[in-house]
């Protein structure tokens, strides 16, 4: 029995056996025009039976059906059956857990409001070190007017 990847290349040799036939029966006038639906016929059954082979060859290769059973199956959910004692027991550690980091997020907004404060006061540093450089500047401008003035 031929399996439904066959009926393809058995449908395209029948034609092609047909249109070689009909090369043969038709008069000199014609033999022509069915010279070239004979050879493109055949061109078809030579692709449709190379189709078949590649198409026999991957499903000859057992391995790779197992691997995709394997990792469909794989995928799938996983059911857990837990008592009550052990979910509580869970429960409670998660709760640590999420405990900690929450105090330790609180720890770090607290670093950072201390280094925000830091940034600012440092601000303020450098913009009085800016204006004692400018008066100091303002200084010797005036010094050096008054010795000209002299």
């Amino acid at each position: 029995m031929a399996k439904q990847y066959d009926i393809p290349t058995i449908v395209t040799t029948c034609l092609a056996v047909a249109m070689s036939i009909c090369y043969i029966i038709v008069p000199e006038a014609g033999k022509t025009i069915f010279l070239v639906f004979t050879a493109i016929s055949w061109f078809i059954v030579a692709v449709c039976w190379l189709a078949l082979k590649s198409t026999q060859y991957m499903h000859n290769m057992g391995g790779h059906e197992e691997e995709k059973k394997k990792l469909a199956t794989s995928h799938g959910q996983q059911t857990v059956q837990l008592s009550s004692s052990e979910l509580n027991h869970a429960k409670q550690e998660l709760s640590a857990d999420l405990g900690s980091l929450q105090s330790s997020l609180q720890d770090k907004d607290a670093e950072i409001g201390k280094l925000k404060a830091e940034i600012a006061s440092l601000n303020t540093m450098v913009e009085i070190e800016k204006l004692r450089a400018e008066i100091a500047n303002l200084k010797a401008l005036a010094a050096k007017e008054a010795s000209r003035k002299k």
